[in-house]
This record gives structure tokens, sequence and C-alpha cells, in this order.
């Protein structure tokens, strides 16, 4: 899809045309990684320290992992959790059956114990996007883990076009609690002066399809799941520009904005990873994901994180 360059007019006809889909201010949360810089597993004083660090710097009490089991993050982020007042969506790598089996046990071993701090459970990251699962194929992967946490809501996280275009509906005629919406305009290379207008585009997309199947948002909590822009010292995707400036300019100008239309937004992510390797994306070329925190590595904020 072609995006003509960021325009109030765009935003506020995409607002109006959405209007119903409006509520209260959105809520904001971060993704967390389960590693240190140097690429050792965290234990709950490090997790304790994030949570210090993303109080400070913002309004986030709430944050996202990807596997339970990962560096044991269920066992020593939730303990973590309930000290410092947030609370977490733990996550399940339903990919292959030892990391599902994984975190299932992970799951039934600490989110039954620390059930109050548990927001959710999201079961997949994607899986759709890379074609790992059908939508059935992972609605039941996701009924499997629903069964373990049948008071807790479960769903999974994928990207904005698998919802536009269908691809989910079985998840969302199945009944799952929840749907996390990842939309990032950086990766479709957009620049920075048009990657307002192609998120909410995106987002809106995906949120009024949603509503189509399900008839009505409120029986489903959405939220985008994934959303951010790389600061310096990552790498450019096309006309999309890595650099401190462009983050700060889309965390005012797109997730501030989202926000206030009403839509929750977890930002990705909130802390520097280092030790990540370059990963190859669908171009074939190399890319840096080392620097997508809105805080450093050391915890500290790159720009101001208030709307």
């Amino acid at each position: 899809m072609r995006h003509t360059s960021t325009s109030t007019a765009l935003i506020t006809s995409l607002l109006l045309a959405s209007s119903s889909l409006v509520s209260a201010a959105g809520t904001l949360g971060f993704a967390l990684g389960t590693k240190l810089a140097d690429g050792s597993c965290k234990f709950q004083k490090d997790y304790e320290s994030d949570f210090d660090s993303i109080k400070t710097a913002s309004s986030a009490r709430l944050v996202r992992g990807y596997a339970a089991s990962d560096c044991n993050f269920a066992e020593y982020i939730l303990p973590a959790a309930q000290k410092k007042g947030f609370k977490v969506i733990l996550g399940v790598w339903p990919d292959t059956d030892d990391s599902f089996n994984a975190d299932k046990t992970a799951l039934s071993t600490y989110a039954t114990k620390f059930a109050d701090v548990v927001y959710a459970v999201t079961v997949g990251s994607e899986t759709l996007y890379r074609g790992n699962f059908t939508g059935s194929e992972l609605l039941g992967k996701i009924n499997e883990v629903k069964a373990i946490l049948p008071n807790a809501k479960v769903g999974t996280a994928d990207s904005w076009n698998k919802y536009a275009d269908g691809t989910a509906d079985p998840l969302i005629k199945g009944g799952v609690d929840l749907l996390l919406v990842n939309a990032f305009p950086y990766w479709q290379a957009q620049p920075i002066a048009n990657a307002t207008s192609t998120y909410f585009s995106d987002i809106q997309q995906a949120l009024a399809h949603i509503q189509s199947v399900s008839g009505s948002l409120s029986s489903i909590e959405v939220w985008n799941g994934e959303t951010g822009w790389p600061t310096t010292g990552g790498t450019s995707y096309g006309t999309a520009t890595a650099g401190d400036e462009h983050a700060k300019t889309y965390w005012n100008d797109a997730v501030c904005a989202m926000l206030k239309w009403g839509v929750n937004v977890f930002y990705f992510e909130a802390f520097d990873e280092p030790w990540k390797p370059m990963s190859v994306g669908d171009t074939g070329l190399a890319s840096d994901e080392t620097h997508w925190g809105a805080m450093k590595a050391d915890r500290g904020a790159k720009f101001p994180l208030t709307c």
C-alpha cells in the first residue's frame, strides 16, 4: 500500500471514520526483554530495577514478555512486579513443542501463584505473519493455555495486516479474550514525515476488520501490541532512518496521538538490547535490532517519555 505524506486532515479523517472505536485515553505499556546488556539472564532484582526506571520515566505500569520460560522470565518477573506495583502480560512461544511445553509449565507453576499481577497471556508473536500456524491451529494452542489459566485473559499478538486481511478471523470468531496488533511504519520503509499517517491507517484497518467480524470491540480487548522507532546507532530501512530525534518525533506525534485516540499501546521496547545479533528481514538485508529502546541499556531515558 502506498501512503501519502502525513497530514492533519488524513489523521482527522481516520479518527472520524472510526469514532465508534474511540474510548477514554489509552494505556501505555512497554515490551521488556529477559536479558541484560551482556546477554546474561535477568533475575528478580534486575526486573525491580527495570520497573523503577520505567516508573520514573513514564506513566506505564504494565509490561509484556514473549516466552514465560525464557531465562525463567515468569519466575523472576512476577514477584518483582508484585513488589513494584506492575502487571505483566506473559508470553507463550508455541512455535516448537519444546518451547510450548516449557512455557505452559512456567505458567502453571508461577502464573497461578502470582495471578494478581498477571494481566494476560499471549500465545505466539507474529506466528500468523510468519506462516507458522493457520488461524485455526493457533486458536487450538490458545485454548490449551486457556485450560491452564481459565480465569486469565488469553490471546495472541500479530502484525496488523494479518488482522486486516482475515487471516486471524478464526481467533476473532473463536472467542479469544485479547488481541495485540503490531504496527511499525519503520518496517514499511516509511520516512518519519509519513510515519504517523501510516501508523494510524494500519491500526484503523485492523480495528475496523476486527469490529466487522466480531460485531463489537467490547467482546475482545485490543491493544497496539508493538510499535516503535530505532534510535541512534540503528540502521536505516529504505527511507526510514534511525535516530534519537526521529524516535522522539515518532513518540510525540504517533504514540501519544494513538493513546489520545483511546488505543492502548505497547512501545517496543523499554531498553536497548546490545546483545542481540543482526537479523535478516524480508528483504534479505541484515538489520540492527539493538537500538529500539526508549531507554538505553543502562536504563537512562533517551527523550522524555511523557505525553
